[in-house]
Parts: structure tokens; C-alpha cells; sequence
């Protein structure tokens, strides 16, 4: 197992805050930002788009650097970050896999939204999800860490980003959905766990495996699927499972 230390490296995120204290995921925003150039472009090229030109036409100068600042915040917009990297160059394989693949970097690299994820994947399908259940659970290991209002606002923001990947549905009310994952987004979560240092049948049952929220017939399905367009090599033999990423070098940490 990689230490922290390394894994930071990598990309992820650690400790008790995160972006999802300020904003949702932003799919919408992340979309247009990343539609408006090619697998190549750097931060800087981000940032111009977001500041300089205003691409995604907010109203003021302080809106757009703190649009620019969440992003950045929560997908890394960097290639040289390779949990970002992986990330974009997978990106625009599967249109649908969008909005769970963003949700995917995002619990890499929002430690709150990675603590939501234990409320998620407890849930029935259909079942009511109240806000104040988020709220108890955020608040649980420190009830005089945040403020009422503040505990509202993380819910709302949380829960919106499982509402846009498709794993809750509602307004008002939220329930419990199936997403609809696709080969992209198991070979992303099998590549996060590999970036745990696991192998195996321990990438299928690791926690980005799990946050999926699919059987596990289903993941292998798809693993396959992605071993045929070359994302992963997976072989599979009754309870013997090997995977490899021959088009993933990740750098030494």
C-alpha cells in the first residue's frame, strides 16, 4: 500500500475539508471548460479560459476566479497530475460515463465528499435520503466542527453531486438510484485502487469498486468491456483475477 505522502503525489486528497464546503461538482462548468480544448492543455490554458476570456460567462472577475479556484480544487486541471491525467485522456471515450467520472475524481480529491460515500452506498434503491441524515453523518465525529448553517450548505452541495451522477434523484426529496456506469468509469475506479497499491480480486472489492454501486457481474462485464478498447488488460479465471495497465506509467513516489 502506497503511503499518503505518495498517493498526494498522485493526486488525492487528504484530511477533513473539501471543495464540495463550497460548490457542487460543476458538471456543467466542467464540460464546457474541458470541450474547449484537447487532452493537452495545461492549468494555465484553464485558467485563461475561466479568467481571461470567460468561457463559462460568469458575471464578475471574483466569480470567475473562484469558479476557477473550485475547479482546480476538485479535478487538478493539471496533466501532471497523473489521477487528472488518466481522467482526461478517458474522458471523451464514453459521453455518458461524464458525470460519474468527474464524481470519481472528485472522491479522490474531496476528502468530504469521499466520507459521504459510506451514506450512499448504504442505501436501498428508492430509498429517502433526508438531508439531515448527511448532516448528522458529516457532523458525527465532531458535532461542534461546523455551524447549522454551514452543515446545511455541505449537505445541499454533497448531495447535489450524487444527484448529478446519477446516484440519487429529486429535489426536494432524494432517493437512492442506480447509475448507469459504463467500461470507462470501472476501468477508472480499478486504476484508483491500482494507485492503492492493490491487485487482484482487491481492486473489485476496493472502495472505488464499491462506490459504484454495482453488482459485481456487472464489473466484471465491464472490465472486460474495457480490456477490448485497451484501457486495461483483464483476465479473469473462476476466482482468479489479473489486471493490468500497460498505457498508464505512473511516475515514482
Amino acid at each position: 500500500m502506497f503511503t499518503q505522502e505518495q498517493l498526494t503525489k498522485l493526486g488525492f486528497k487528504f484530511g477533513k475539508n473539501g471543495a464540495h464546503s463550497a460548490r457542487s461538482m460543476m458538471i456543467e462548468e466542467l464540460k464546457h471548460l474541458l470541450f474547449s480544448r484537447d487532452e493537452t492543455a495545461r492549468l494555465t490554458d484553464y485558467e485563461d479560459d475561466v479568467i481571461n476570456f470567460n468561457i463559462l460567462h460568469k458575471p464578475t472577475e471574483k466569480s470567475r476566479k473562484l469558479t476557477f479556484r473550485h475547479l482546480n480544487d476538485l479535478y487538478g486541471l493539471d496533466p501532471a497530475i497523473p489521477l487528472f491525467k488518466v481522467f482526461r485522456d478517458w474522458w471523451e471515450l464514453h459521453e455518458d460515463s461524464q458525470e460519474i467520472l468527474a464524481l470519481q475524481l472528485s472522491l479522490a480529491r474531496d476528502p468530504l465528499l469521499r466520507a459521504s460515500a459510506e451514506i450512499i452506498i448504504n442505501l436501498e434503491t428508492g430509498e429517502h435520503l433526508a438531508r439531515e441524515t448527511m448532516e448528522a453523518f458529516l457532523a458525527k465525529d465532531d458535532p461542534d466542527r461546523f455551524s447549522a448553517a454551514s452543515l446545511k450548505s455541505f449537505s445541499q452541495n454533497i448531495n447535489g453531486t450524487w444527484t448529478q451522477a446519477g446516484f440519487l434523484s429529486g429535489k426536494a426529496k432524494k432517493y437512492r438510484e442506480i447509475p448507469k456506469c459504463s467500461y470507462v468509469n470501472v476501468a477508472y475506479a480499478l486504476f484508483l485502487a491500482h494507485c492503492h497499491g492493490l491487485s487482484g480480486m482487491r481492486l473489485f472489492d476496493s472502495f472505488w469498486c464499491r462506490a459504484l454501486v454495482q453488482d459485481k457481474e456487472t464489473l466484471f462485464d465491464l472490465a472486460h468491456r474495457a480490456s477490448m478498447r485497451g484501457l486495461i488488460n483483464f483476465k479473469q479465471a473462476s476466482e482468479v483475477v489479473e489486471v493490468t495497465f500497460p498505457q498508464i506509467e505512473l511516475p515514482e513516489v
